[in-house]
């Protein structure tokens, strides 16, 4: 897809080791009395180009992770080391420019019901001054071509069903060429071959674009789609238990 440009300051020094980066990672809720433990001393590494799938029962704390490793929960202890850069204590600027090289999948879309699926997607490239003197509406179409949806350009959300959304939400989170997608149970809300259509596309874009996924999910039908599969229990990283999460 030659439209789809690699922003202009796509950082080659980072394609060749571990993107994320976590050493002794530990995370706490409340104050004094009603604090709480969250995250107990976690330690991984996904390399570029990675698709992994972090799995575990409810509560265990992969979202908790998930939103630290985006940037969108501050570190507490440990070191949490993203993209070449380590944003434990990093500043509101440091912490949107690295948003910004990052994609986000959700449960639930987060589409604009107001705006099409044309216009969802072109939002995510409006973030980036880089793309800014590109045919924005071009891209976004190239890439709702990609997902399939290249006769759903001008529906608004309310006109799409649930995988159709969950697509344009892909699209969106892609569109920009992230070099980490995060995705939290993407196919929860979705049928069997809707959920499978979709992770299908990820891994499908994500290997053309050297993107590396880390995805939440309690779905056992699309473990296979993952190089490496990590559990999470009661806020620890266990290692080495790929069969238990299949068990799961």
């Amino acid at each position: 897809m030659q439209t789809l440009n690699s922003p202009a300051n796509f950082d080659k020094t980072i394609t060749n080791q571990a993107v994320i980066s976590v050493k002794n990672l530990n995370h706490y809720f409340g104050k004094g009395s009603l604090k709480k433990q969250a995250l107990f001393d976690i330690n991984l590494d996904i390399n570029s180009g990675e698709i992994v799938i972090m799995t575990g029962p409810s509560g265990s704390g992969k979202t908790t992770l998930l939103t630290m490793l985006g940037g969108l929960r501050s570190a507490q202890e440990g070191s949490l080391n993203i993209l070449g850069e380590e944003i434990r204590g990093a500043s509101k600027n440091q912490l949107t420019k690295l948003r910004k090289q990052i994609g986000y999948i959700f449960q639930a879309h987060n589409l604009m019901t107001f705006l099409t699926a044309k216009q969802n997607v072109r939002m995510s490239l409006e973030l980036h001054k880089e793309m800014l003197n590109q045919n924005m509406d071009a891209l976004s179409i190239s890439m709702l071509e990609a997902v399939g949806l290249g006769d759903r350009v001008n529906y608004y959300p309310e006109n799409l069903s649930g995988g159709q959304k969950q697509r344009v939400a892909i699209a969106r989170a892609l569109v920009s060429r992230p070099k980490i997608v995060l995705a939290d149970e993407p196919t929860a809300a979705l049928d069997k071959q809707s959920g499978r259509d979709v992770v299908e596309i990820m891994q499908k874009l994500a290997k053309e674009q050297g993107c590396t996924i880390l995805l939440v999910t309690h779905d056992n039908r699309i473990l296979d789609i993952a190089d490496r599969i990590i559990y999470m229990e009661d806020g620890r990283l266990v290692t080495n238990l790929a069969d238990r999460a299949i068990s799961h």
